[in-house]
């Protein structure tokens, strides 16, 4: 055998080698999760060093084209002005001319694809792989092996943080649903003087309706539903923030609704800036005297049923947070009946659609409240949702829908 063959062989023999074990550090490196910084420093020197590749751009395509690494070259490049142009390129590809100055200096582009779509480019300067013609052929190939490896593993890489951060924010909002819940009252009553039953779906994990009941002492509650405009974390911030100063105004005095409501106010445009607003029904309610005092702030019109009558209270006030004053404040006032039932509902009940575009509506809940309002309140407010259930049929609820009853005896 000849020492040219020979020479050859060992030439092919070291190329093998340093290709496995670049492979083998690559692989290494990415088993062990290594940074991007880490996976493209090793890139960097295999190119460089074990290559020759002296100048080359990498370009790849991660939310975003962006110049991932460069070397020997100095300056900026405006990427915009060629990406057309290095878009139409599918094959390893030498270009002879180019109007674009990007392509005319880097002539050797070498383009990943996965899954079909383009997800990085190599762009080589001929002058700078200082190898023979059959040697630069292997070498480019490799650097296209190479590329190939190093792109896909950088997107499994962020594919799989995305996934890691939307399941951390998954438990974050897991852990705020459970943590909202606990703003909602436990142990509602039901005894000789009334029977409350509330039940509420959230549209999304966390949501932004609100209901609530407050002993005043033996004789005297206060019962409340709210909502509040726009949906998500910062509307469910925005009830807590709310609830949190409801219970804590009631902790330490009794207040004129009057004053409570224009209070509650001045807190939600501090808190929400005029961004959003808060529809809110109060209503405080004396055994004793069967005396219900109450004020509606922009919400949905609470329904009470007396024997065969009904009767919706209205009497209030636009909603809260809306205007830093609120003009034509009126205070309701109403004598309860010996078993009359009063439901509070928020708009996810009366503006829930079909599948032809047709909403629930009131008439339509307070048909069913006719029909059922002899049973218990829980009872009740199952029925009311199985009602809601049917009428949606297989779509979603199109928004929060909580329904809180009550039976005064």
């Amino acid at each position: 055998m000849s020492e040219r063959v020979i020479n050859t062989l060992e030439r092919q023999l070291a190329l093998h080698e340093l290709k496995l074990n670049s492979l083998l550090s690559i692989t290494s490196a990415i088993n062990t999760q290594s940074s991007v910084e880490d996976l493209l420093s090793i890139y960097s020197f295999i190119l460089k060093e074990q290559l020759s590749i002296r100048k080359f751009v990498l370009i790849t395509n991660s939310n975003g084209w962006k110049i991932l690494h460069k070397s020997g070259m100095k300056g900026k490049i405006d990427l915009a002005m060629h990406l057309d142009q290095l878009q139409r390129i599918k094959e390893l590809t030498i270009v002879a001319e180019s109007n674009s100055s990007l392509l005319s200096e880097f002539n050797i582009i070498i383009p990943v694809f996965h899954k079909g779509n383009p997800l990085a480019y190599l762009l080589l300067s001929e002058n700078a792989v200082a190898h023979a013609s059959a040697e630069k052929e292997q070498h480019l190939e490799f650097a296209q092996t190479l590329t190939n490896v190093i792109a896909v593993a950088m997107e499994n890489q962020r594919l799989t943080n995305r996934l890691i951060s939307k399941d951390m924010i998954n438990r974050d909002l897991e852990t705020a649903s459970e943590l909202q819940k606990l703003l909602f009252p436990s142990d509602l009553p039901s005894n000789r003087k009334m029977d409350i039953s509330a039940k509420y779906i959230s549209r999304h994990v966390i949501g932004g309706d609100y209901y609530d009941f407050i002993p005043l002492g033996d004789e005297e509650y206060i019962i409340c539903i709210a909502d509040v405009s726009g949906k998500g974390i910062s509307a469910a911030l925005l009830m807590a923030n709310f609830q949190a100063t409801l219970r804590t105004l009631f902790r330490y005095q009794r207040f004129d609704l009057s004053f409570l409501i224009e209070e509650l106010n001045k807190k939600v445009m501090g808190a929400a800036k005029g961004e959003k607003f808060i529809t809110f029904f109060i209503a405080h309610y004396n055994a004793y005297t069967r005396k219900l005092k109450y004020i509606n702030a922009g919400h949905n019109q609470p329904v009470l049923f007396m024997g065969r009558k009904y009767q919706l209270l209205h009497d209030g006030c636009i909603g809260l947070g809306m205007l830093d004053e609120l003009p034509n404040l009126q205070v309701g006032k109403i004598i309860i009946p010996p078993k009359s039932t009063l439901v509070l509902y928020t708009d996810g009940v009366v503006e829930l659609e079909n599948d032809e575009g047709e909403q629930f509506g009131i008439e339509r809940m307070i048909k069913n409240v006719q029909a059922f309002s002899s049973l218990k309140m829980e009872d009740m407010n199952n029925i009311l949702f199985s009602k809601l259930d049917e009428w949606k049929g297989e779509l979603p609820y199109g928004d929060d829908t909580a329904i809180l009853s009550c039976k005064f005896f």
